[in-house]
């Protein structure tokens, strides 16, 4: 017999789960069987998320708020879904775009056609949009640099993925500190580059949080 299971992820211990454990549960996921992971979406290898994979048998429905819920990378989002529904046989429902729902137990194979066709979609324009970043970005330093601004040694401290950490803390998407985790540098080094961006970039900068 098919189970229905529910995944939740926070970006923080501040952010509130409440509004998706409402919404799993309205959609008959018994709380239970619900798994959330208070950790940022950057890649796979979260504890609650793993710890769910393992339970899924094939006819299983895994269902979760929105797309974002299963992270922010589209590359991986896009491997987990074909992992998820070809290799264990799940079925995948998103509450806040039904296109994406896969219904594979029903057989109903222009469901799947569509719901992966939108997938790649999205890939895409995520892609793009990380793309928009990095020029935007250079085009920035580029113009600082022209004008007299010394960034020292910063190309060779830089993550490459500093670009898009930095983006997520000018939408308030993850603290300072969290982000300077994941990409192994100080807080006060993540937030000193920031700053240096923001003045490039002409933003106004908000106050750094802890």
């Amino acid at each position: 017999m098919e189970k229905r299971y529910g995944y939740i992820r926070v970006s923080s211990r501040d952010q509130n789960p409440d509004r998706q454990y409402l919404a799993l549960e309205n959609a008959e996921v018994n709380r239970k069987n619900i798994f959330i992971d208070k950790i940022s979406g950057h890649d796979f290898s979260r504890p609650s998320y793993r710890k769910m994979i393992r339970k899924l048998k094939k006819g299983d429905v895994l269902v979760v708020k929105s797309i974002d819920r299963l992270g922010r990378n589209y590359g991986e989002i896009l491997e987990q879904w074909r992992y998820l529904t070809k290799e264990i046989g799940v079925d995948i429902e998103v509450l806040d775009m039904p296109l994406l729902n896969t219904d594979l137990h029903r057989e109903n194979l222009i469901g799947v056609f569509i719901s992966d066709l939108v997938l790649q979609i999205l890939a895409y324009v995520a892609e793009t949009e990380r793309d928009f970043i990095r020029q935007r970005q250079a085009e920035g330093i580029a113009i600082a640099k022209a004008n007299g601004i010394r960034f020292g040694r910063r190309k060779n401290e830089l993550p490459e993925e500093f670009n898009l950490y930095f983006e997520m803390w000018k939408k308030g998407e993850i603290s300072i500190r969290k982000a300077a985790k994941i990409l192994e540098i100080s807080p006060a080094t993540f937030y000193r580059r920031c700053k240096e961006l923001d003045d490039c970039l002409l933003y106004t900068s908000p106050s750094p949080r802890d």
